[in-house]
């Protein structure tokens, strides 16, 4: 078997969707003869936790976990901590950003850089495999590639340098983020995308990079999940509307609630059968927004639930949605949400912006496509899929399409490219 050093920063016990990739990366990776190191962090707070992901990988599997300095390690004794307000995340955002580039996860990669070169040097590894964000992991691929000549494999689970969330405060800090993924994209022998999008910007930025060099991977769906996941019966006839996952920033469910606050008012006997579920950590925002609007009756919040019970609730809906907002290159962000929605082959009311997302919804067949922004838009959207519930009339999702994503099929592609690049190396 061919062995691989993955190094990735979010991993379980850690939850929520950042762990999703990489996990089943791993999971897939033998039974497509690849052996697999992982090297990840030690005990953090977090906003989420899901051990249960662990018993997704066979036991022989090796873990190591290293402990440094960051934020999270420091509140590791509180174990799952509260997701903060918006105002305040973003404070918290833009004071990280300010002092810390690329991240604030160096110190971590420091202690996990001794790890790797004691491993590197004691056993023989055909490749290094690198998953960001963190992108200061990035950098650290990149030295282990330049000490010890093993081909390099670097994996953008989102933009870098212009990422939708980055706040460049001088010129200095603009100047050496790009500088940064610089040296890292010319020590990678190849890169791994999530979109066509970041793509496109990653070769219109550094002119160096060819079609060849960047390779879309994107998010996919688990059949094993929804075969483990039960289906939740219901307790009424009313349509379920779910949304899964956290807010923030170009992230909201205020236009969803907006459209249908404005529904309800012209039509309250179509709402009074309407439910909508939220499951995931959530803000105040959300309860704030249902009472503003009035929805307290319409709106139920189930918290963070395991990645299973999310699944389970997932099933067991009759129509799904997903928001993008439209900022600035919000158009890479690859929500791994839409491809676990996929997976149900359920309607989905899709707001978003142009690019990968909404072309993916396009292609899926079963999605009611809006402007994010556009509440009339969206209203009428909720008018047409509570009438297509109602008719038994909801469109046929394109199953040769889902196939696609499934992330058994997706860690074959990807094990075949890094076998290519072992091969090239010798």
């Amino acid at each position: 078997m061919f062995k691989v050093l993955i190094i990735a920063y979010y991993f379980p016990p850690m939850g929520l969707s950042g762990v999703q990739r990489i996990l089943k990366f791993v999971k897939y990776f033998p039974q497509n003869n690849w052996d697999p190191t992982v090297l990840t962090s030690g005990e953090t707070g977090y906003f989420a936790h899901d051990p249960d992901l662990l018993t997704e990988i066979d036991s022989s599997i090796r873990i190591i976990r290293v402990k440094g300095n960051e934020l999270n390690a420091k509140l590791s004794s509180l174990g799952t901590i509260k997701i903060p307000s918006e105002t305040t995340r973003k404070i918290i955002n833009r004071i990280n950003q300010f002092f810390n580039i690329p991240d604030n996860k160096v110190s971590w990669t420091k202690k996990a850089l001794i790890e790797a070169r004691k491993l590197l040097t004691e056993e023989q590894f055909d490749l290094i495999f690198v998953t960001a964000p963190p992108f200061s992991a990035f950098r650290l691929g990149a030295t282990l590639k330049k000490e010890f000549k093993i081909p390099l494999a670097i994996d953008y689970r989102d933009l870098w340098y212009g990422n939708q969330f980055s706040k460049y405060f001088t010129p200095y800090h603009s100047y050496k983020h790009k500088k940064l993924e610089y040296s890292v994209l010319k020590e990678a022998d190849k890169v791994f995308v999530t979109n066509r999008r970041i793509k496109e910007i990653q070769m219109e930025t550094y002119k160096f990079l060819e079609s060849n060099d960047v390779m879309i991977i994107p998010h996919g769906y688990d059949p094993d999940d929804f075969a483990a996941a039960p289906i939740i019966k219901k307790k009424n006839n009313k349509m379920i509307l779910t949304y899964t996952g956290s807010f923030y920033e170009f992230i909201t469910p205020k236009y969803l609630l907006k459209a249908f606050a404005k529904l309800k008012k012209e039509q309250p006997e179509m709402t009074d059968n309407i439910e909508l579920y939220f499951i995931g950590a959530q803000t105040k925002e959300l309860r704030k927004l249902s009472v503003k609007y009035g929805l307290e009756d319409n709106v139920k919040e189930f918290g963070y639930l395991t990645h299973i019970e999310s699944v389970a609730r997932i099933k067991s809906s009759d129509v799904l949605w997903l928001m993008i907002g439209k900022g600035k290159n919000c158009d890479t962000i690859s929500s791994g949400k839409l491809f676990e929605y996929f997976g149900s082959r359920k309607p989905i009311l899709a707001c978003l912006p142009e690019g990968a997302l909404k072309i993916y919804s396009s292609q899926y067949g079963a999605a009611y496509l809006s402007d994010p922004e556009n509440v009339s838009m969206i209203k009428d959207n909720l008018v047409k899929i509570y009438e297509d519930y109602q008719n038994g009339n909801f469109p046929t999702p394109n199953e040769e399409f889902i196939e696609k994503f499934r992330r058994d099929f997706l860690t074959e592609q990807l094990t075949k490219e890094l076998q290519f690049m072992v091969k090239n190396n010798l």
